[in-house]
């Protein structure tokens, strides 16, 4: 409704129009922008930082582990040196051999990683699939065989999968790419062995070199092959000479697209050896000869050895330990089966040298060190002992071989007959003076100090690998050693050997385990007596007893043995004269010596080795030595034989054992009789 204004006229109400709320205008926030402006910043300063430690701090390293990334190095072994015999009879060589190869890069683009192609190469070649097959497996890799059987070279060359091939069987393979892809036949050189000689034992043989050995040696590589035993081990580092190095490219697959650079390998020296290439193949012979003849008789005779020694200067003429080996095996990729067997047990371990790494009791060949030592603990060389066939000593009963009586005898004519029980007394005698069990140290005992002045108790310095130090029992290392084995010895006291199914021998073992629980440490009477005729605990090598009985001969020296005399190029060339080495003097007295030596050369002709010698012409060629028969628990007599001559002007040291093959006069004195006739006619 209207309302009336002043002078009649009506207002009229007009309705105002209706209005938006007013608008708030806000300035937008910048703090998002200033975030991302942030993080940005961050992230170009850490980029930038990491170019330059990536283009100037750490740019030589990188570039040089790039460069590793798409290069590899593949290493040439260089030529083998040879090894000679002293006239330069080749013992080893280097000869040609085909070998079958197959490409990394065919196994890594076969859908079934090359088997089929190697059963097609095997099938071809007339050999086992699975030998060809476990060579192309990288050592230590699922499904890889152990080695030597297994691949231990570089996967950026060809990998040699078959040895010593048939030359019309790989041709037949090479007339056929298209069958056998990336398959190729490659020349080798590889270890020979031209002298009608074995020598397997010292020349040694040939493997790759451990994980370890490449850690040691910068310049060693997975590819180069590295001395395994004998002179191959000795003098690897001689022989091997340097190896040739390709550099090459690879791509992301490990497969080679080019050569970068190339040297050439080096050659190694040759070794010339004081080894008579003839006397050491009469000496294998007549070694195995001698083995079969025991087993003939009955006896085991389950090892032997035999060594021929230049008593003027040490050198090693020859050398032969049985069961041997064809060293050959080794070139041409020996098998598993081979493996297994020249390692076994029951092959009789046919790796293991005898002359060096095996001990046994030396028995009477010992006698050349305790007649000496009783001569200076006080025996009179001048009177007669009577040689009874056994003796008391400390309630147990000792007796002579045979339990023979021989009545009163000299000095030479005990070591004549070999009489164990006039040792056995001077031995008890001894070690009533020394303190008997009270006595604690060896410093003043002449069989114990003797026995040392010989060398034994210690390596002969032999430049051969894997030499045992024998064992000169002395108190202090009886007490030692009952120490370490206390506990095992007080428990078989109280088990005892119920696995023994011997009743006589269960019951001795069974008293020992229970008199050494408690004083096993004690060094006993029978201790002693054993010691004086080289039985008991004493263990030496036929290489010690060999340089001791050299020492006799040459007037006391003890030299170091030395299978090698020159180094030399392969022109022939003298690079090293390898001078003998004198170990030491065994300071006998002359009137001892010449006692000893008397009592030696009887043996040959009137005593223990009569027999053996009895067709050998002693008058024209003079030979001293003694006989030994060598009894441990649970073992047969071990025969020894361990001589020098001629006695007018000695030349050389013979020493022939055969382990478990019966008595020293009647198997191992004929075997050095007939080693001196070869000796005596050169």
């Amino acid at each position: 409704m209207g309302v009336t204004r002043p002078g009649g006229r009506r207002q009229i109400r007009v309705p105002r129009p209706q209005t938006s709320p007013p608008v708030v205008r806000r300035r937008a926030s910048v703090r998002p922008l200033w975030a991302l402006v942030a993080v940005a910043l961050l992230l170009g300063t850490v980029l930038a930082g990491r170019l330059v430690d990536l283009q100037v701090i750490n740019h030589p390293q990188l570039a040089v582990e790039a460069a590793e990334v798409s290069t590899r190095v593949i290493t040439e072994p260089a030529l083998r040196g040879r090894i000679l015999a002293a006239d330069g009879t080749v013992l080893v060589a280097n000869a040609p051999t085909t070998v079958v190869t197959i490409e990394p890069e065919t196994l890594l683009e076969s859908p079934d990683e090359g088997r089929a192609l190697i059963e097609s190469v095997a099938t071809e070649l007339q050999l086992p699939v699975e030998r060809l097959w476990g060579r192309t497996r990288l050592c230590g890799t699922a499904g890889a065989p152990p080695a030597p059987s297994c691949f231990s070279g570089s996967p950026y060359q060809p990998i040699p999968i078959a040895f010593d091939v048939e030359p019309v069987s790989a041709l037949a393979i090479l007339e056929r790419p298209e069958a056998f892809p990336g398959i190729a036949v490659d020349t080798r050189p590889v270890r020979d062995f031209p002298a009608a000689v074995n020598a397997a034992h010292l020349v040694g043989y040939l493997g790759r070199p451990t994980q370890g050995e490449l850690d040691e040696d910068e310049a060693l590589t997975a590819e180069d092959l590295v001395g395994r035993a004998g002179l191959e081990q000795t003098y690897d580092d001689v022989l091997r000479g340097a190896s040739g190095r390709t550099t090459v490219t690879v791509d992301p697959r490990g497969v080679v697209t080019g050569r970068l650079a190339h040297t050439d390998p080096v050659g190694g020296y040759d070794l010339a050896t004081h080894v008579d290439a003839e006397v050491q193949g009469e000496v294998e012979r007549i070694l195995a000869s001698t083995v079969s003849i025991s087993r003939a008789q009955g006896w085991p005779a389950d090892s032997a050895a035999a060594v021929v020694l230049d008593v003027r200067t040490g050198g090693v003429v020859a050398s032969a330990s049985y069961p041997t080996y064809d060293p050959s095996v080794w070139s041409t990729g020996v098998t598993q089966a081979q493996y297994d067997e020249l390692t076994g047990e029951a092959s009789g371990e046919p790796l293991r040298n005898r002359v060096v790494a095996e001990t046994w009791p030396p028995a009477s060949t010992f006698k050349v060190v305790s007649l000496p030592a009783a001569l200076d603990s006080g025996v009179d060389p001048d009177r007669e002992y009577d040689c009874p066939g056994s003796v008391t000593i400390a309630g147990r009963t000792f007796a002579n071989f045979e339990s023979r009586a021989h009545g009163d005898l000299t000095l030479q004519e005990i070591m004549e007959v070999s009489c164990d029980t006039v040792f056995y007394r001077w031995a008890y005698d001894e070690w009533r003076d020394q303190g008997g069990l009270a006595q604690e140290s060896d410093l003043t005992d002449p069989w114990v100090i003797t026995s040392e002045d010989f060398g034994l108790g210690q390596r002969t310095g032999v430049d051969l690998p894997a030499e045992a130090a024998g064992l000169v029992p002395t108190r202090e290392w009886k007490r030692t050693f009952w120490e370490s084995t206390r506990e095992e010895t007080c428990a078989r006291a109280e088990s005892g050997y119920p696995e023994v199914a011997d009743r006589e021998r269960r019951v001795f073992l069974e008293r020992l385990a229970r008199e050494n629980c408690v004083d096993g440490w004690q060094y006993r009477p029978g201790d002693a007596v054993n010691f004086s005729i080289g039985q008991g605990d004493v263990a030496t090598t036929p290489l010690q007893m060999a340089v001791a009985y050299a020492a006799v001969a040459n007037g006391g020296t003890l030299w170091e043995p030395q299978v090698v005399d020159e180094i030399r190029t392969p022109a022939g060339e003298l690079v090293e004269d390898i001078e003998p080495v004198e170990a030491g003097d065994v300071g006998l007295d002359p009137e001892v010596l010449d006692i000893v030596r008397t009592g030696l050369e009887g043996v040959n002709t009137d005593g223990t080795a009569a027999g053996a010698f009895s067709r050998f012409d002693l008058a024209a060629y003079p030979v001293a030595g003694k006989t030994g028969s060598a009894e441990s628990l649970g073992r047969r007599s071990t025969a020894w034989y361990a001589s020098y001559g001629p006695t007018t002007s000695p030349e050389y040291a013979v020493v022939v054992v055969v382990g478990q093959g019966g008595f020293g006069g009647e198997i191992a004195a004929p075997a050095a009789a007939r080693i001196w006739t070869v000796l005596a006619d050169r």
